[in-house]
């Protein structure tokens, strides 16, 4: 398994917009699970509402576990999109 940390800078945080990129670029990495943990709650990255319905903010720090075929590149991919996006 392959994790890191990213705290989020976006002013609204995750909502509709980001959520959904996030899980379409997700699902371009077939044979991955990413989940996503902010304090106790812990979700699979592709279920959007379930994403969005944990009020992760600015100022949020998350952590993004990657399991599954190509942990290294999935989880390098995964940060690039966090900073670009997030």
């Amino acid at each position: 398994m392959k994790s890191f940390e990213y705290t989020i800078t976006d002013p609204v945080g995750i909502h509709a917009r980001p959520a959904g990129l996030l899980v379409k670029a997700i699902k371009g990495f077939a044979g991955s699970a990413v989940t996503i943990t902010k304090g106790e709650k812990s979700v699979n990255a592709l279920k959007l509402m379930a994403l969005m319905q944990m009020g992760i903010k600015q100022g949020d720090t998350v952590r993004i576990d990657v399991e599954g075929g190509d942990e290294e590149a999935v989880a390098s991919a995964i940060e690039e999109f966090f900073k670009a996006n997030l």
